[in-house]
C-alpha cells in the first residue's frame, strides 16, 4: 500500500497510547503469540557474529585487495552492519536478543552497544517511552520524524551532512553535553557512559596496531560509523515514523517497509523493516517479525497498514514538501 499523506502535528498524550485501538489479541491466537515470542540465545549468537562476521570479512577485503572499489564496498558494508549492531542492541533492550538475562544484557551491551557509542540502559528507557507514547508530545524520540516532508534540496543537505560527518559529530558533541549535564556529578556520568565505549574502541585500536594496520581502525572503523552510517541511521528513522497518515492508528503510524537484498544491507538489517509488526508486539524476536508480518496480511490487516515498497519510494514521499 503506497500512501501519499503528509505528517499531521503530534497529538497529546495524557496516558500510554500503546495497543489502545488494537491489541496482539485481535492479531495473533494464543498458539501463535506463544511462537512467536520464544527467544533463542543461539540466535543471538549469531546475529553478532554475523554482524562482526561481515565487518571483519569487509575490512581483510580491502586490507588485501586495496582499491577503490574494494573500499567503497567495505565501507558500506560495515556501516550497514555498524547499523547492525544498534538494532541488535535495540533487541537487547526488549530483553529479546537472548534467552538467558545475563547473556542479553553482558553480551549485547559489550558486542553491539558499546562498540556504537551507546548506553543500552539509558537508551532502554526512552525507547520505551518511545513505545508507550508512539507519535505524540510525550515520545521523545518524536524530533526525529516531525521535520519530514521537507523540499528535495533540504533532503539533500541532509544526506550531505551525514556523508561528510557533519552529522556524526554534531550528533556526538549533543550526545557528550547531555550526558555531562549539570557540573555536580559531571564526571561520575560520563564516566558510567563513556568507560566501556572507550575501552572497546581502544582494543579495536590495539588489534589494528598489533597488525601493523593502524589505518583500517581509522577506514574501516570510525569512517564508516561517521559517514555511511549515518545515512543508514536517517533512511531508517525516516521510514519508520515520518510522514505517517494517521497518528491515531498503530496500523498507520509506524510503517513497514518491503525491501530487497540491497537495503536489507544497508537501510534494514535484522528485519528491521518490519516495524509496524515490532510496534504492534514489541515481545517478538526480530528474526519473527516477517512471520508475524505474513500472518498479519493473511488476517487481512494489509489494507489498513502503512505499507511502502523499497526505501526510495520512502525518500520521495519524505522529500516532496513544496
Amino acid at each position: 500500500m503506497v500512501n501519499d499523506s503528509t505528517d499531521i502535528k503530534p497529538k497529546t498524550a495524557t496516558g500510554s497510547t500503546q495497543w489502545q485501538s488494537l491489541k496482539p489479541t485481535d492479531i495473533v491466537t494464543t498458539e501463535q503469540s506463544h511462537m512467536l515470542r520464544q527467544r533463542s540465545d543461539w540466535w543471538g549468537f549469531y546475529l553478532i557474529l554475523h554482524a562482526w562476521g561481515i565487518i571483519i570479512g569487509a575490512t581483510l577485503l580491502y586490507a588485501l585487495v586495496p582499491n577503490i572499489f574494494t573500499f567503497l564496498i567495505a565501507i558500506i558494508l560495515i556501516g550497514g552492519r555498524q547499523l547492525g549492531l544498534a538494532i541488535l542492541m535495540h533487541e537487547g533492550s526488549h530483553a529479546m536478543l537472548f534467552k538467558s538475562r545475563i547473556l542479553n544484557e553482558r553480551i549485547t551491551t559489550w558486542f553491539a552497544a558499546w562498540p556504537m557509542i551507546i548506553n543500552m540502559q539509558e537508551y532502554r528507557k526512552r525507547h520505551m517511552a518511545h513505545h508507550r507514547f508512539t507519535r505524540t508530545d510525550k515520545d521523545p524520540e518524536n524530533f526525529l520524524y516531525t521535520p519530514f516532508p521537507v523540499k528535495p534540496d533540504s533532503m539533500i543537505r541532509k544526506v550531505l551532512r551525514d556523508l561528510t560527518g557533519i552529522a556524526f559529530l554534531r550528533g556526538q558533541i549533543g550526545l557528550f553535553r547531555a550526558v555531562a549535564g549539570e557540573k555536580e556529578g559531571r564526571f561520575t556520568r560520563i564516566k558510567a557512559y563513556y568507560s566501556g565505549p572507550i575501552l572497546f574502541n581502544a582494543a579495536l585500536l590495539a588489534i589494528s596496531a598489533l597488525m601493523g594496520r593502524i589505518d583500517l581502525f581509522f577506514l574501516m572503523w570510525l569512517l564508516p560509523m561517521a559517514t555511511v552510517q549515518q545515512l543508514f541511521v536517517r533512511v531508517r528513522n525516516i521510514a519508520e515514523h515520518s510522514t505517517m497518515p494517521d497518528l491515531e492508528d498503530p496500523l498507520k503510524n509506524s510503517r513497514t517497509t518491503l525491501t530487497n537484498i540491497v537495503g536489507r544491507a544497508t537501510f534494514a538489517p535484522y528485519w528491521v523493516n518490519y516495524h509496524i509488526e515490532h510496534h504492534m508486539m514489541p515481545f517478538v524476536p526480530c528474526y519473527r517479525l516477517k512471520t508475524l508480518h505474513e500472518i498479519m496480511i493473511d488476517k487481512g490487516f494489509g489494507e489498513r497498514m502503512e505499507i511502502q515498497k523499497g526505501y526510495w519510494n520512502v525518500l520521495k514521499l519524505n522529500a516532496s514538501a513544496h
